[in-house]
């Protein structure tokens, strides 16, 4: 019964912390939206680090998300996801550090 307690447990608090990440991304209308091209650091911009992380290009600059995880936006290993494809999103936030910390940010829909 502990076994199966915990299980639920750590289940709900991955389910959790996965929410908090996209539910603080609010559109401020005082501040400018970037339209920047989104997707894995390591599997498309060739970013050192291990595993996948999400990142934008900022005038031709990568840098790495924070606020915002890859797997927010679906499967980063599907045939659309961001370990296979360059999208296009719209932020808002600042350079600290290196990164991108995000206020803002939502994918622009394919046409």
């Amino acid at each position: 019964m502990k076994k199966l307690f915990l299980f639920f447990v750590v289940i709900f608090s991955f389910s959790y912390l996965n929410a908090q990440d996209t539910a603080i991304l609010k559109l401020n209308p005082n501040k400018k939206v970037m339209i920047v091209d989104a997707s894995c650091g390591q599997c498309q911009f060739k970013m050192a680090g291990k595993g996948c992380t999400l990142a934008v290009k900022i005038n031709g600059q990568s840098y790495f998300v924070d606020k915002a995880n890859i797997d927010a936006f679906g499967d980063a290993h599907s045939e659309t996801g961001f370990c296979n494809a360059v999208r296009k999103a719209k932020v808002q936030g600042e350079i600290v550090g290196g990164k991108l910390v995000a206020s803002y940010f939502e994918l622009v829909n394919k046409k």
